[in-house]
């Protein structure tokens, strides 16, 4: 399979357009524009009942008490986990590309519901579900695309790994509200073919 993108070129820097937020000189973050960015894929499996999309980050902090933090920086050899920015699952076959803005277009406060998307398939929740919970502005379900957000003073670039995933089911047995690792684990064993494009993202200007 051969995965493509009209938004981005592999392993450059994305456009804030495509983020969740951005370096701001005087606050260090403000909200982007937080459109999806174009996708399409081909060369899947004749075999192919349904297709999976995921774009995570795998270079979180693993601890976040420095994350944010006036005059501390998150340091780039910190351990790093996944966290989930796109979840899709049952895509039809017929459905091949995805349109930049189709499925996401500016922050949503309190997040998108889980349910259909507009290019068929059901979207699940990403991981600013638990990244927010608690807090009485953004709180809510967060599901489908929110672009990154890495923390201002981090010292890393994040590398955000978009992935689709042909599978040999038409439907997959997820719950309503099914998370990142959700998907990954009913896909266990349904994947005949997949194919990734990582792009770049930091807000701290200084990031390497």
């Amino acid at each position: 399979m051969h995965l493509r993108s009209d938004s981005f070129t592999p392993y450059a820097r994305l456009a804030a357009d495509f983020a969740f937020g951005k370096h701001d000189p005087a606050t260090h973050f403000a909200l982007a524009g937080n459109e999806n960015p174009h996708l399409a894929w081909s060369g899947a499996p004749a075999e192919t009942r349904s297709f999976a999309l995921i774009c995570f980050d795998p270079d979180v902090p693993s601890r976040g008490d420095d994350v944010n933090q006036e005059g501390k920086s998150v340091p780039i050899d910190l351990p790093r986990v996944d966290f989930f920015h796109w979840v899709v699952a049952n895509l039809p076959p017929s459905v091949t590309e995805i349109a930049r803005g189709a499925h996401s277009s500016g922050v949503t406060p309190r997040g998108k519901a889980p349910g259909a998307t507009p290019s068929g398939g059901v979207q699940g929740l990403n991981d600013y579900t638990n990244w927010f919970a608690g807090d009485a502005d953004m709180g809510g379900d967060y599901a489908g695309y929110d672009g990154p957000a890495p923390p201002w003073n981090d010292e890393r670039v994040h590398g955000y790994r978009f992935c689709v995933y042909a599978l040999d089911v038409a439907a997959l047995d997820l719950a309503e509200r099914f998370t990142g690792q959700d998907l990954r684990a009913a896909m266990a064993g349904h994947v005949l073919a997949s194919a990734e494009i990582v792009g770049l993202y930091a807000i701290n200007p200084d990031a390497r």
